[in-house]
């Protein structure tokens, strides 16, 4: 009989995730029988995609992995209310269906953020005795607290003691980077429980792209990427008065800003009332034309706001970035930037240092075309070895298998 996995996450495919579809499926090749129990897509927009409705069960089977549905209420909004509303509500029907329909698996996988979904977790590992896997994509109340969501610090205490239960009642917990695995042990979770994982990308949609037409003032720049949510993490205001610096200095150099976010109108004016010709906006495209971008691009960056909680994080466009073969400009500190340093495979710059960020560029623009293809090609090597999906599923399947023999 084949090993019973329930991968229990608020978020799947169509909805963007790192562990979705791409993760169940190759389960499902290496033997795993998969049930994913999830909600009503909606995230990130907090609308029910086209297609779906709420039901009080849906379930579809697309390529051997079982799919149950299961309400919520859709919301991804400022409002805290609907927000809590949204994880309690999911939080609620997964418990309901795991205590008195779900067939019993040997190993439940669950995929924090939300925190509720580790609750639900837990409580069926106490009731229903099923080992569980926590899988930590975001480190709470940290990033609550970090990114604002939360600012009341008795509500964030409260958040950081359900937090420590959680971690307790579970079987193992993997985390996605050192500084995750070196914080929990400061927090009392005992060293065996722990595994580091890295995440990876989507690889098919990366590699499955068409050819890009090349976006920038001349066809002779050097296109310096960035690809993703432009948000008030991303501090991308530092990137901007970079190439303010870099339009005098090397005027070679050019942005591209590929995507969307709450930042994006206030960048394009500090752009146009700074009459800077060297950056970039491209709008959000979809994830299979994200690849032939990156692949167009003579270096990519990745930048973050200079705060400890991003010290220890490494932000996913990392993975993508380095699985499509490119030198990289790592403005982040921490884990991130020992990834590309390990790898050989890009240039360090400082977080929020405009100075840093235009030497590290012009660094970049003035190496020759065989080291920057060198430097491409340590990155996509090193993105197989460590990072890449066959990888982590390897390392993942393990850990189901050896808790399902032990509770057999």
């Amino acid at each position: 009989m084949p090993t019973r996995v329930v991968l229990l996450t608020q978020w799947f495919d169509p909805e963007p995730t790192f562990k979705g579809l791409a993760f169940a499926r190759e389960l499902v090749r290496k033997g795993f029988a998969i049930e994913v129990v999830t909600g009503f897509p909606n995230y990130p927009g907090g609308r029910l995609y086209e297609g779906y409705r709420i039901r009080l069960i849906q379930r579809e089977v697309i390529d051997g992995v079982q799919i149950t549905r299961l309400p919520l209420y859709p919301s991804h909004d400022g409002s805290a209310l609907r927000r809590i509303l949204n994880y309690a509500s999911f939080a609620a029907s997964s418990l309901f269906y795991g205590l008195f329909m779900l067939k019993r698996p040997d190993v439940i996988y669950a995929y924090h953020p939300p925190l509720t979904v580790g609750i639900t977790a837990s409580l069926l590992r106490l009731i229903r005795r099923i080992p569980v896997v926590y899988d930590i994509q975001d480190m709470w109340p940290d990033t609550l607290r970090a990114t604002g969501m939360l600012n009341n610090e008795k509500l964030l205490a409260v958040v950081s003691r359900v937090c420590d239960w959680v971690y307790r009642q579970v079987d193992r917990i993997v985390v996605l980077s050192p500084g995750f695995k070196h914080l929990l042990l400061e927090r009392g979770v005992p060293q065996e429980k722990l595994d580091l994982i890295y995440n990876w990308c989507d690889e098919a949609a990366l590699h499955s792209a068409q050819e890009f037409t090349r976006e920038s003032p001349s066809s002779h720049q050097f296109r310096i990427v960035f690809a993703g949510n432009m948000g008030k993490a991303q501090a991308l205001g530092t990137v901007i008065e970079a190439a303010e610096l870099l339009s005098k200095e090397q005027p070679d150099v050019c942005f591209l800003l590929v995507g969307s976010g709450v930042e994006v109108d206030r960048l394009k004016q500090l752009v146009a009332a700074k009459g800077l010709g060297n950056v970039v906006f491209v709008p959000r495209v979809p994830m299979k034309d994200v690849g032939a971008i990156l692949g167009a691009a003579d270096a990519l960056l990745v930048h973050l706001k200079d705060d400890p909680l991003f010290a220890i994080t490494i932000p996913s466009k990392t993975q993508a970035y380095m699985a499509i073969g490119r030198p990289l400009l790592m403005a982040v500190r921490g884990d991130a930037a020992d990834l590309v340093e390990r790898a050989g495979c890009g240039v360090m710059a400082s977080p929020e240092d405009a100075r840093s960020v235009a030497d590290a560029a012009i660094h970049l623009a003035n190496m020759s075309a065989l080291e920057l293809e060198t430097m491409g090609q340590r990155s996509r090597a090193f993105y197989e070895r460590e990072l890449s999906l066959a990888v982590g599923v390897e390392r993942f399947s393990a850990h189901f298998r050896g808790l399902a023999r032990r509770t057999a």
